[in-house]
């Protein structure tokens, strides 16, 4: 009699954005509801030329002292989402699979996709909205970081690290791709080129999720 080889679960890893918000990214979003469009642009150029998360943490939240709820559900609800992420977490866990976003920007964004489907949502530690405090430099996340939740991840989990997919755009996934076998670059700049198993560029997730959706595990 032959035995067939049970499948192994797998774990997708998503990163936020410019992956799953094409084209921008929850602090653009965020900023926008503030009219603090060219001030963010102005924080975003510092981070792309080497500013620590921590700092930019800090000053983000120097720009949004007037933030309130009603301005995150709006960036969240008006964000340039690709199309299909809901039916991609569907699928997957449908599959018996599993999938978290990792990101750096704040908790209080990210983890609204929780309402999505998504099994785990990891963003930086903000204060709570409306603020009262200040950012907790420890608590904001950097690439390292993405690196040692996948790892708590795959325990929480019951998966092995060799079954993981990372889907990522830029120098901040480019540490998780470099250990994770499985990867898709989407919409992805130059820091990912040479790293990624897969690359997709377009408007929905189904389409870069159809590049890995079939390999046995």
């Amino acid at each position: 009699m032959f035995h067939v080889k049970p499948r192994r679960q797998r774990l997708h890893l998503f990163d936020l954005d410019g992956t799953l918000i094409r084209g921008s990214a929850a602090a653009v979003e965020i900023s926008r509801q503030l009219d603090l469009v060219d001030e963010i642009a102005a924080l975003e150029k510092g981070f792309l030329r080497g500013l620590a998360p921590d700092e930019f943490a800090v000053q983000a939240r120097e720009l949004w002292t007037a933030l309130t709820l009603d301005h995150v559900a709006a960036a969240f609800e008006g964000a340039p989402w690709l199309d299909g992420i809901r039916e991609v977490w569907a699928d997957i866990r449908a599959r018996g699979d599993r999938c978290a976003v990792i990101s750096l920007s704040p908790d209080f964004f990210v983890e609204r996709l929780l309402d999505w489907g998504v099994d785990a949502a990891h963003g930086s530690r903000w204060p709570s909205v409306p603020f009262t405090e200040p950012i907790h430099r420890p608590g904001i996340l950097d690439a390292r970081a993405k690196v040692r939740i996948a790892g708590r991840l795959c325990a929480d989990f019951g998966v092995d690290s060799a079954d993981c997919v990372a889907y990522g755009d830029s120098m901040s996934d480019a540490e998780l791709f470099a250990i994770v076998p499985d990867s898709v670059a989407v919409n992805a700049d130059h820091h990912l080129a040479g790293l990624s198993r897969h690359s997709y560029t377009g408007g929905d997730l189904r389409e870069a999720y159809s590049l890995v959706q079939n390999r046995a595990a």
